[in-house]
């Protein structure tokens, strides 16, 4: 039998009855302790599931893009254009079926989790830091909130990176009469044993590694190609993202805006407060309700949008120092040289050679990421 709310008692009087109507309408006041371990848990899950659905959404983009990037002997001539795109994605798929066009993406969703879990764990709590009231709340915080995030993730996780772009970057295949290469555990030892000669354009932290440390670290540096660029390009990268995130989500919730924007939701306030004086830090940014699903896949995709244009030059000096061991004899490049080789190459284009593959991965990619964060947040209670 369904349950019935009882009736305020006749002597109570019309007050009584206000009150509890306005009781029932307040807001459910719910205390979000950000450094507490069940959120941080629960936040690394909800941005490794994010991390995990979004990189799926566009795994066979992201091959193309990477063989564009590195310039791939047998994809070079396809780079520049969307019938380009086409064309590989057809001959990948004529060599090998479709797992040729998810050629390492195991690798990259062994890499994804934990770099989308840190990256959202570590912004949620450097935002927290940086910005506990809306006092804090400015463009340079914001942007530096979410520049360390990514600085943060990167460095726990680049070598799982590498190790994705050497699977992907990889072509050989049965058609050849070569067993694929495409294997993870294989990749791996490929890229330790790799000894590339000593010379003099090697990057210095090699030439302090080959003086300095046992021949097992050097080794280990192999899985640190292009450490420094990437680096250097997450700064704007992770920056721009989260900054364009959360300044298009004020534009979407402005009073003009907000009543096609916002999902109707049952109202909770939102109060956040550090663990060790259980002082309360009130900020809206923990207080906004959800956007509906188009304005939040929008947010999403103009924030990746703005990102990789700030940071794909990095990126693409980065894919090349990564494939370095398996062409040009192994030699290490630093940045400087690199990006003299790939002006030579291509001048100025050649620092954006598949970017407009780059917007139709990154736009559907980091609006699923957002998107699936935001809405495994809510299903999770935080």
């Amino acid at each position: 039998m369904p349950s019935i709310s009882p009736l305020p008692h006749p002597e109570a009087g019309p007050h009584s009855l206000h009150t509890s109507l306005e009781a029932k309408a307040a807001p459910r006041i719910q205390f979000i302790d950000k450094q507490s371990l069940n959120y941080i848990v629960k936040s690394g899950i909800a941005g490794g599931v994010a991390g995990c659905a979004a990189k799926t959404l566009i795994a066979p983009l992201d091959r193309v893009k990477i063989l564009f990037q590195t310039s791939n002997p047998e994809f070079t001539k396809y780079a520049g254009s969307m019938t380009g795109l086409l064309k590989a994605s057809k001959r990948i798929y004529a060599m090998d079926g479709v797992m040729g066009l998810f050629q390492g993406h195991s690798a990259t969703l062994l890499r994804i989790f934990p770099y989308a879990a840190i990256k959202f764990v570590a912004y949620e709590q450097i935002r927290t830091l940086l910005i506990p009231t809306d006092e804090y709340e400015t463009a340079g915080r914001r942007l530096l909130a979410g520049s360390l995030s990514g600085l943060t993730s990167v460095a726990c996780t680049y070598p799982l990176d590498l190790i994705r772009v050497r699977l992907a970057f990889s072509t050989k295949h049965k058609h050849a009469g070569v067993v694929p290469r495409g294997r993870l555990l294989s990749t791996i030892a490929s890229i330790y044993n790799e000894a590339p000669p000593a010379r003099e354009t090697d990057p210095n932290f090699v030439k302090y590694a080959r003086k300095s440390l046992p021949s097992f670290a050097v080794q280990v540096s192999n899985f640190y190609r292009g450490f420094v660029p990437t680096i250097i390009g997450m700064i704007p990268y992770a920056g721009v993202s989260f900054y364009t995130h959360d300044l298009i989500h004020d534009i979407f919730r402005s009073p003009l805006l907000a009543n096609v924007t916002v999902r109707q939701v049952a109202s909770r306030s939102f109060v956040s407060k550090r663990s060790s004086d259980e002082a309360e830090f009130k900020s809206s940014h923990d207080q906004r309700a959800p956007l509906k699903a188009w304005a939040q896949l929008i947010a999403g995709g103009l924030a990746g949008m703005c990102s990789q244009t700030a940071a794909y030059p990095f990126e693409v000096i980065r894919r090349r120092m990564q494939v370095g061991g398996v062409v040009n004899d192994g030699q290490f490049y630093n940045v400087k040289l690199l990006s003299k080789v790939i002006w030579r190459e291509k001048g100025f284009r050649g620092f954006f050679v598949g970017l407009s593959i780059g917007y139709i991965k990154v736009v559907p990619m980091v609006a699923c990421s957002f998107f699936v964060y935001e809405r495994m947040k809510t299903g999770l209670g935080i």
